[in-house]
């Protein structure tokens, strides 16, 4: 520790599960952190939103109180675990207006309101971290803000939420359906009462648009995400990936790609079920584990892995960020700005290349397959591979087929273009499942 270096003092806004941690671990480690940081370390209070609750770590009653203005005015860092839009916004942006240092976890927040609160931050010299945001103690913020500021980040590719991966998971392992599986993750106290946010892919989303903007050096709103979650994901899709030898997670892709309306550089940003092989890297991550992988030019493929959410967890990267924080105040000078440079358009999601598993349920009976190779030949699409199963009923007598197609790459559009045509087409009573191939 720096010697004669005053006390930084710290307030928590949030007295949660993750608040609560950190708040605990900033008074039992104080000493130790303070030598790594080189200032001491004062907690000054936590916010909370009812003092007298009961809470999961004991904290002294006298560092509770319900007004979090009162904290803000002295403090040198702010840690803000309340979640949500307001009244986060409002406490981060006073915070940072009084020339302290934030530190968040928000990615609502960061994904809604980022670029408006870095501008603020760049206003006077603060600075806002934010490494818990994404994948809790996965260390993949520092990396890419910091580590790969000097390369070319090309991709992302990531498994960031943990609620859909143990879902996707169990229904892989065990055979669970869809809502076998979502009450099991509810259970464990994986998925919220209310699980929306998880299984529809909003929060995914939200740490994708994240991702996407620190890696390219563009600010990509949420708007700019396309978005979709595993509710329409069925066991027989599962099952019908097994067969290929591949596994079904909710990926987040962000990737650099040339725009084919106009040649020119673009981002592309989006969130939804993907077949990989089950010889990819991802497919080892279980459970509620994430697991995110960048492409660079110089330094190549990284993978980073771990656990992606759990109080202990966030807790270590909220820390980490309060160190960071410290050093700064010891060093001096002003917090390091975003970098938005770059400015690159998104690509129309329609233009993007990408393949297809298809799950059709057909008439059995001779030319339908000519009928379906016709339709993807008229748009364009070539088929990979094409596998087929004949279920028979009590009198052995085939009605219909499953065809399972996986296509060769394509622009989103006309593969689209293909599943409406063949939902329309009367040899086909069902379009089953459609799922985008990664690897």
């Amino acid at each position: 520790m720096r010697e004669n270096y005053r006390k930084l003092r710290v307030a928590v806004l949030g007295g949660g599960t993750v608040g609560a941690q950190v708040a605990r671990r900033l008074l039992d480690n104080a000493d130790e952190l303070g030598s790594r940081s080189g200032a001491g370390l004062e907690l000054i209070g936590v916010a909370v939103r009812d003092v007298s609750a009961r809470r999961s770590v004991s904290l002294p009653k006298k560092l509770l109180t319900d007004d979090p203005h009162s904290l803000i005015v002295g403090a040198d860092i702010v840690v803000e675990l309340m979640g949500g839009l307001e009244p986060a916004r409002t406490l981060i942006l006073e915070a940072l207006s009084s020339g302290a240092d934030v530190i968040t976890a928000n990615k609502a927040l960061l994904a809604e309101h980022g670029p408006e609160l870095f501008d603020a931050a760049a206003k006077v010299g603060a600075q806002l971290y934010y490494e818990a945001a994404v994948a809790a103690a996965i260390p993949i913020i520092r990396p890419l803000r910091d580590s790969l500021a000097g390369d070319h980040v090309t991709k992302i590719m990531g498994i960031v939420n943990g609620t859909t991966n143990y879902i996707l998971d169990e229904m892989d392992t065990l055979g669970l359906g869809f809502e076998e599986a979502l009450a099991a993750a509810t259970e464990l106290g994986y998925a919220e009462a209310d699980p929306t946010a998880d299984i529809e892919g909003y929060d995914a989303a939200q740490k994708a648009s994240i991702l996407s903007s620190l890696a390219f050096h563009t600010a990509v709103p949420l708007s700019d995400v396309h978005r979709e979650g595993i509710t329409g994901v069925s066991a027989a899709q599962i099952e019908a990936a097994k067969r290929s030898g591949h596994v079904i997670k909710l990926l987040a892709i962000c990737e650099r790609r040339i725009d084919a309306s106009t040649g020119t550089e673009g981002v592309s940003t989006r969130v939804h079920p993907t077949l990989i092989p089950r010889s990819h890297p991802f497919a080892a991550a279980r459970g509620a584990n994430n697991a995110v992988y960048v492409e660079a030019e110089a330094a190549g493929p990284l993978m980073f892995y771990g656990a992606g959410a759990g109080g202990p967890e966030t807790a270590s990267a909220v820390l980490g960020d309060i160190v960071s924080a410290a050093r700064r105040h010891v060093v001096g000078g002003p917090g390091v700005g975003e970098s938005t440079h770059a400015d690159l358009p998104v690509v129309d999601p329609g233009l993007v290349p990408t393949r297809y598993q298809i799950s059709l349920t057909v008439t059995d009976q001779p030319g339908v397959l000519a009928t379906i190779a016709s339709i993807f030949s008229e748009a364009g699409v070539s088929v990979e591979t094409l596998s087929q199963s004949t279920p028979h009923d009590e009198a052995g007598a085939a009605q219909t087929a499953t065809l399972v197609i996986q296509t060769h790459q394509a622009s989103e559009a006309d593969l689209s273009q293909t599943v409406e045509k063949l939902a329309s087409s009367p040899v086909v009573h069902q379009v089953a499942g459609v799922v985008r191939v990664e690897g």
